[in-house]
């Protein structure tokens, strides 16, 4: 199976790999395995640390070294996600510029406003330096800022799903800021907000946008919610617009994580699912290409308290 990968740098690592809790025996010795910190001479696949089974102790020992000058040898685009609430991955993004295809800052929400028109907001944390030093890094990297669809009731929906005027003016909204502000498209959230209703609604709306967004030669990324959920029933997202939708978006954004959740403690991406999520939508190559598997940069500590991410520092 051959797909795209997608980083989410709200994290620095992946710190947990199950639900089981330590005991006190594995806590001691946890506590005895030390991480090293000194450059790293080769990559992770020369130092044998990419194996199906993973130990703790390598990823305590491994988690902050990296190989400064070792080339990308995945041939296929990167995205990665940029939180404002980690201001360390705006560091990663800069150092691994080189391996990274699109970068998609975390910064934008589009609002409908009562009038039937659009505004983006939140430009104030547009960090044009920022994005100065990761083209520095890559030149061919593609900025795609996230876009959320905020505040919105299932009465805006069906507003701008009847008019098609709506629709146009919305796009046309998107495109403005992506040039007034040096973008080179978006990432587009809004599947998951219906909770699977108006899915043809919801097709004809993205197609239009990445049409318009293609045709100023900007990139048009679709967020999408997995294709199986976590009980084996069909998603909010199917073959069906994956295949109407693959000819004009650049690159579907598959949430292939957090398959557990508080009520039910377990595995964040088992491997089973993420490949069945991938080969429901594609089952054939055409447009496989196309699907940027989501990789968790976290993982999910489950207690009779509640769950909780468990990034990096932890």
């Amino acid at each position: 199976m051959r797909s795209t990968l997608i980083f989410l740098l709200h994290a620095t690592s992946i710190c947990r790999l199950v639900g089981a809790t330590l005991s006190k025996t594995d806590a001691k010795k946890l506590q005895k395995v030390e991480a090293k910190s000194s450059p790293a001479e080769f990559s992770v696949l020369d130092r044998g640390l990419v194996v199906a089974d993973v130990q703790w102790k390598d990823i305590v020992k491994e988690e902050r070294r990296f190989c400064g000058h070792c080339k990308k040898t995945f041939d296929g685009p990167v995205l990665a996600y940029i939180t404002p609430w980690n201001s360390h991955g705006y560091d990663i993004a800069k150092q691994f510029g080189s391996k990274l295809s699109s970068v998609s800052p975390v910064w934008l929400q589009l609002r409908r406003r009562a009038t039937g028109t659009f505004d983006v907001t939140g430009l104030h944390d547009h960090d044009a330096g920022w994005v100065k030093a990761v083209r520095k890094s890559n030149k061919k990297v593609r900025v795609v800022p996230r876009v959320l669809f905020d505040g919105w009731s299932y009465q805006d929906y069906v507003s701008v799903f009847g008019s098609e005027d709506e629709i146009e003016e919305l796009s046309d909204e998107l495109v403005d800021v992506a040039k007034t502000e040096g973008f080179d498209g978006f990432t587009l959230e809004l599947w998951s907000q219906l909770g699977g209703n108006k899915r043809k609604e919801l097709a004809h709306l993205v197609k239009h946008i990445c049409e318009t967004l293609k045709a100023k030669e900007l990139d048009c990324i679709l967020v999408i919610p997995p294709a199986v959920t976590s009980t084996g029933q069909p998603g909010m997202f199917g073959r069906e617009e994956f295949e109407e939708l693959a000819p004009v978006v650049d690159g579907f954004s598959l949430m292939t994580y957090d398959y557990s959740s508080g009520p039910r403690p377990g595995p964040s991406s088992p491997l089973p699912w993420i490949r069945d999520c991938v080969l429901q939508l594609a089952p054939n190559t055409q447009w496989r290409q196309k699907i940027l598997l989501g990789l968790n940069l976290y993982g999910l500590d489950f207690s009779s308290l509640g769950t909780e991410p468990i990034l990096g520092g932890r």
